[in-house]
C-alpha cells in the first residue's frame, strides 16, 4: 500500500495545448493518504477517468509528477506500480473456473497454495462468490463476472492501491448496495487504499471517507459528506452533491448580508472578507434549510411533489425559481406562502467559489 502525491499535475490530449481549455486535466495537486478510502466524484467528461488512467501509469502527464510513498513514478509501466484496477465492463478470464480468475494472480507471484486457498475463500466469502467457485466464468451473468473482477483486485494482499472504475455499472441496482457495503468491509478489514471512480453521488457518499469533486478538469473540493453537503466550497459542489441541489441566487452585498431584489438577508459577510469582490455574486441555500415561516419573504408555489416522507415544493422569489424541502406535517399555506433562509447555512460565492467566513 501507497500514499499517493500529485504535484502540478496537467494533462491533454493535444501535442501542443495553446490554452486552458485544450487540458483534459489543469492544475491539480493532490495527496491520498496510505490506507484511505477515496471516491472521485464528477459527471462524465470532468476528467476522472484521466485522472486514474495517469495514477496507472496507462498514461503519462503532460506535466507534473505522480509520486508514491515520495518516490517519482511517471516513468514505470503499470505492473511496475503494482496496481489492481477494475474497470467499468468486467474482465475475466472466460475459459477458467471463478476459482481460477481468482487465484490466477496469487500463482503469478509465487504463492503458496494453502495462502492462495485461504485468500481465495475468504474474498470469495465476502463477495458471494462462494458457491459457484467451481463454475466455469463464460456461463456467468455480468454482475457475477463484475464480482469476479472486483475479487481478482482484492484478493492480492501486495498492491499499492486498488482502483475502481465506475465497477458498478453492469450491477443490478438492488444489489449495488450491498456490494458497496462488502467493498466497505474489505476495506476496513485489509487496509488497502481504495479510489472509487463514479458520477453516481450515493455511490461516492456510502463508500468513501474522503470524496474528490471534479468539474471541468479541476478539483473544485475534497471532503466527507457532511462536509460537502454543509459547506461546498463551489456551486457546483452544491448542485452537484443533493437532491435536489443547491439553490443558488443572483445577489449584491448589503449592510450586514446580501439582498436578492428587495429582500436582505441577514449574513456574517465582513468588510475584510469582501473587499475587492467585484465578481458575479451569489447566495446559495440548500431546499433543506429554507423554511415556511409567516414573518418571512413572500414566494409563489407553482408545485408540490410528494415523495413519501417530505415534499419538495417548486417557487419562485421575484424572478427567481429554486426548490424548498418541506418535511412531514409542515403545513403548506393555500396562499401568501413566506420563508425565511436559515442563515447558519447560506453562503456567499463570487464566480462560483465560496468566500471565506460564515453565516451568523
Amino acid at each position: 500500500m501507497a500514499e499517493i502525491t500529485l504535484r502540478n499535475l496537467r494533462h491533454s490530449y493535444l501535442d501542443i495545448p495553446l490554452s486552458d481549455a485544450d487540458y483534459a486535466l489543469k492544475k491539480i495537486d493532490l495527496s491520498w493518504q496510505d490506507g484511505g478510502a477515496y471516491a472521485l466524484l464528477g459527471p462524465s467528461g470532468c476528467g476522472k477517468t484521466t485522472l486514474l488512467n495517469i495514477i496507472s501509469g496507462l498514461l503519462e502527464p503532460s506535466e507534473g509528477e505522480v509520486l508514491f510513498d515520495n518516490t517519482n513514478v511517471n516513468a514505470l509501466a503499470p505492473e511496475q506500480r503494482n496496481i489492481a484496477q477494475v474497470f467499468q465492463f468486467p474482465v475475466v478470464y472466460d475459459t477458467m473456473t471463478v476459482y481460477q480468475n481468482l487465484a490466477f494472480p496469487l500463482k503469478n507471484r509465487g504463492m503458496g497454495s494453502s495462502e492462495i486457498d485461504r485468500r481465495v475463500k475468504e474474498v470469495s466469502g465476502m463477495l458471494g462468490l462462494a458457491d459457484i467457485l467451481g463454475k466455469r466464468a463464460a456461463g456467468l451473468s455480468a454482475d457475477n463476472k463484475q464480482k469476479i473482477s472486483l475479487a481478482r483486485g482484492l484478493v492480492r494482499p501486495d498492491v499499492n492501491v486498488i482502483m475502481f472504475d465506475e465497477p458498478l455499472t453492469v450491477i443490478d441496482p438492488h444489489l449495488k448496495w450491498q456490494l458497496r457495503s462488502q467493498l466497505k468491509q474489505l476495506h476496513q478489514r485489509y487496509g488497502f487504499t481504495m479510489i472509487y471512480v463514479t458520477h453516481d453521488q450515493t455511490e461516492a457518499l456510502t463508500f468513501a471517507d474522503q470524496v474528490v469533486v471534479m468539474h471541468d478538469g479541476q478539483v473544485v473540493q475534497v471532503g466527507t459528506s457532511e462536509a460537502l453537503f454543509e459547506t461546498p466550497e463551489h456551486t457546483f459542489v452544491g448542485h452537484f452533491i443533493g437532491s435536489p441541489g443547491m439553490n443558488v441566487f443572483p445577489c449584491q452585498l448589503d449592510a450586514g448580508g446580501v439582498r436578492i431584489d428587495d429582500h436582505h438577508i441577514a449574513l456574517d459577510v465582513s468588510p475584510a472578507t469582501t473587499h475587492g469582490t467585484d465578481g458575479n455574486l451569489e447566495l446559495g441555500v440548500r431546499p433543506e434549510y429554507i423554511h415556511i415561516d409567516p414573518s418571512g419573504m413572500p414566494v409563489e408555489i407553482s408545485a408540490v411533489i410528494d415523495v413519501g416522507r417530505y415534499r419538495i415544493l417548486d417557487a419562485t422569489l421575484g424572478r427567481h425559481s429554486f426548490k424548498i424541502y418541506c418535511p412531514e406535517g409542515v403545513e403548506i399555506p393555500q396562499s401568501d406562502v413566506r420563508v425565511r433562509f436559515d442563515p447558519r447555512h447560506a453562503h456567499v460565492y463570487i464566480d462560483g467559489w465560496r468566500l471565506a467566513g460564515g453565516a451568523r
